[in-house]
């Protein structure tokens, strides 16, 4: 009786190892609270402003089955004589944030600017589809931000948010890259958001650079 009581608490201690062990080395998961999105609203860096973009992110999350959060594009504007700059880190909420596959992609705005989990295989789409990168034909891993590496907007001069998200014809943009990869092997050429600009603000001259007027889409709640 006692061989038999030792053992069968042997076997419960084994069993809650294991559990721990488990839980220890099984990644987090969660809703869909990022993603990249699928298509551009038609014009360009011409996005209607933040409102604009922020509607756009809330309705390509409603279309994949995540419309009941609330949706925030990553996007910062420049300073004008009436406003102050908007950074685009201070409008995404505190985080986490998963992708639709349910891959962490970073516990707060912090980690997201410093050590995060973007990949090309993790940067998904709404859909959960892999976004287009270098060696891709075509190639659509530009995503407009209009931001510096560290989330903030530039000053006013050179404008790099296609005024302010309101032009679709000259004018440039902040872009990064979602595959965190360029063709040169620089650190700026492996930024999700602060790569290089534009060589102007319409779809065609988006496209020209190896982007589609893509956007990136956090959920603030």
């Amino acid at each position: 009786m006692h061989v038999f009581t030792r053992l069968a608490r042997l076997a419960m201690a084994l069993a809650s190892a294991a559990l721990v062990t488990s839980c220890a080395t099984t990644p987090p998961t969660g809703p869909m609270g990022f993603f990249v999105t699928s298509a551009n609203p038609g014009k360009g860096a011409d996005l209607g402003g933040l409102a604009g973009a922020d509607a756009h992110c809330q309705a390509l999350a409603g279309a994949a089955g995540a419309g009941q959060r609330s949706w925030h594009a990553y996007l910062s504007t420049s300073a004008t004589k009436d406003l102050p700059p908007v950074n685009a880190r201070d409008r995404i909420g505190k985080g986490p944030w998963f992708n639709a596959k349910g891959t962490l992609i970073a516990g707060n705005v912090d980690q997201l600017h410093g050590t995060n989990n973007l990949t090309k295989l993790t940067a998904l789409t709404e859909k959960g589809e892999v976004v287009n990168g270098v060696g891709d034909t075509p190639n659509t891993h530009d995503v407009l931000t209009g931001s510096r590496q560290d989330g903030n907007a530039f000053s006013p001069a050179p404008n790099l948010t296609c005024g302010n998200w309101t032009q679709s014809g000259e004018g440039a943009a902040m872009l990064g890259h979602s595959d965190i990869t360029g063709l040169a092997d620089a650190p700026w050429a492996h930024s999700w958001n602060s790569a290089h600009q534009s060589r102007g603000c319409s779809p065609d001259t988006l496209k020209s650079t190896g982007g589609a007027g893509r956007l990136y889409c956090f959920a603030v709640d």
